[in-house]
């Protein structure tokens, strides 16, 4: 019997089968009632959150725009509208998720993170024009 002869002879058989089952036994309505529930379920929405223009922005602006959009995420009608960043500043130092094993220092650790460090403005105007002899 060669391919094409078995499915000839196979494909009505199959074709057969598949209709007592899908009809007959009751799996056409269950495959129906599933597919409606599937239709009921919500569909979850994510809206973008703009990106921010970093070099347009301070840093005091772009905690004042972070802080915006979390309270805004949350809803205005959350905590009875109350701003619960009100008065509020970065941590200096973040914790560590596991306290039995703290993390290593980095070398600034211990300043503000708010300090504004040492202005070197002045640099170019003491090495002048022999700033490449210098360099």
């Amino acid at each position: 019997m060669t391919k094409n002869e078995l499915k000839s002879a196979l494909k009505p058989l199959i074709k057969q089968c598949i209709k007592e089952v899908v009809f007959e036994d009751g799996v056409l309505s269950s495959i129906i009632t599933e597919v409606a529930k599937g239709l009921n379920t919500p569909v979850i929405a994510e809206t973008p959150i703009p990106a921010f223009k970093l070099q347009e922005s301070t840093k005091s602006d772009r905690t004042k725009d972070s802080r915006k959009m979390l309270l805004d995420a949350i809803g205005k009608d959350s905590y009875n509208g109350v701003n619960i960043f009100e008065d509020t500043e970065p941590l200096s130092k973040g914790g560590s998720a596991n306290s039995s094993s703290p993390s290593p220092a980095s070398a600034l650790s211990n300043y503000d993170p708010g300090d504004k460090g040492v202005s070197i403005d002045g640099l170019l105007s003491i090495a002048g024009k022999n700033w490449k002899k210098l360099v």
